[in-house]
């Protein structure tokens, strides 16, 4: 590992990209403790310390890097920018201009990227102003003795509203830089800085709980072992095998080769997760606007949904992720076209007809893997939670695993590529 690092470095191209990354990074780091106009910084430092936060803010706080409970310039994150793509990837089954686009190459990806563009402005406006509400109605800080925005005019509100929006576009600039002009995608890169930073405060809070000694011992233990998991499982494919006849062009015999169609495990990442998670945090957000009597309703609402030991909320927390596996999955893999474009150039797969066979087997394979990929993103996501529930944590750690999947799936994807950069160069790079 440490002669592959040395190498990256000793490569003048790769040392730049590296360099010009970290730089990046740094200032998506310095944007983080920049406040927005019309915060008191002083007051917000002093709710802080005096309330808890609500886990399902608590987690978003996580992904923004600490930046939205300070109501920094960045304290949206690159959440806004990730909800749109998803959401333009999903357009793409109900809107058949953006199959079209999707299918032209690089002209079409340039338009659906600027539409990504433009709803993440507009996201990142309404999630602006509710934030700031949030955090004007005490939502964010509930108790706080002082106000965290001491003036809310209208004028310091759409202030605040612009600055947050522009930090977002600013952030979505970044991402874009990185993975032009840097290593591995910038966009997964910032939500991997986000949940980083917020690593060794979470460590400091385990080791300064009841029992820290223990806790951290088998909190280290637990983690290790379903990173080792999570990595094994992301690496691990189904090869599907690929033949292709052989053809006269010309002069020329062309075919004859064999391939394979590689499907992974966990063909949906960790998208989801995030959205099984998004969803529950609304029961969470709509006790917080019910104030200190709430309905019978909503008390029940707390009990069984809101409170992540809840058996409800973990049979729900479940069945989202199983079913936005599959959902995601049929959206980014198409077994028809697949099957249908190695028809096209003469493939087949030893045993089964070319066409609608091929589809077919296809698509039986892969809901197979699906179901064991949803079944081992939903063991990943609980198992942390439910460790930190079972140690008397879980109101004061956010950490879950859902940013286990995203430092290691990141990391991996960053290694790989310089990996491959580093092999260009005739070097020897970090996997043996």
């Amino acid at each position: 590992m440490l002669s592959g690092f040395m190498s990256a470095f000793r490569t003048p191209d790769l040392r730049r990209k590296l360099l010009f990354t970290i730089g990046i990074i740094a200032v998506y780091r310095l944007g983080v403790a920049i406040p927005t106009p019309g915060v008191d910084y002083g007051n917000v430092e002093l709710c802080l310390a005096q309330t808890s936060t609500n886990a399902g803010f608590a987690i978003l706080n996580l992904f923004s890097g600490g930046a939205l409970l300070q109501l920094s310039i960045f304290a949206l994150g690159i959440m806004p920018y990730i909800t749109a793509s998803i959401i333009v990837q999903l357009l793409r089954v109900l809107i058949p201009r953006f199959e079209t686009l999707h299918k032209e190459g690089s002209e079409g990806q340039a338009k659906l990227t600027q539409y990504t563009r433009y709803i993440t402005v507009g996201f990142a406006a309404i999630q602006s102003a509710s934030y700031i509400t949030m955090a004007r109605n005490d939502i964010f800080f509930p108790g706080c003795s002082v106000p965290v925005i001491p003036n809310d005019s209208w004028n310091v509100i759409l202030t605040m509203v612009m600055t947050m929006t522009a930090g977002t576009v600013f952030i979505m600039w970044l991402g874009e830089r990185i993975t032009e002009r840097g290593v591995g995608n910038g966009m997964s890169l910032l939500i991997f800085t986000s949940v980083a930073a917020g690593f060794p405060g979470i460590v400091s809070s385990i080791w300064n709980s009841s029992n820290g000694a223990r806790n951290t011992f088998f909190t280290a233990i637990v983690l290790l072992i379903v990173i080792a998991a999570v990595v094994f499982v992301e690496q691990s494919q189904r090869r599907i095998p690929v033949q292709y006849a052989k053809r006269m062009v010309g002069r020329k015999m062309l075919g004859g080769s064999s391939t394979y169609i590689p499907l992974k495990i966990n063909m949906a990442g960790i998208i989801p997760v995030i959205f099984a998670s998004s969803l529950l945090t609304i029961p969470q957000v709509i006790i917080q606007f019910q104030g200190t009597d709430p309905s019978g309703w909503v008390v029940w609402l707390n009990d069984h949904v809101a409170r992540s030991s809840a058996p409800l909320h973990i049979a729900l927390y479940i069945l989202l992720i199983v079913f936005f596996a599959y959902f995601y999955t049929a959206i980014t893999f198409n077994p028809t076209e697949v099957a249908d474009d190695m028809k096209k150039y003469g493939g087949f797969i030893p045993g089964i007809r070319p066409g609608t066979p091929t589809a077919e087997f296809l698509d039986y394979v892969l809901s197979r893997i699906t179901a064991a990929g949803s079944l081992y993103l939903a063991i990943v996501a609980l198992v942390p939670t439910l460790l930190f529930v079972a140690l008397g944590l879980s109101n004061s750690i956010p950490f879950g695993g859902t940013s286990i999947l995203i430092l290691v799936g990141v990391g991996l994807d960053t290694v790989k590529r310089i990996q491959s950069q580093l092999e260009q160069h005739h070097y020897e790079g970090f996997l043996k």
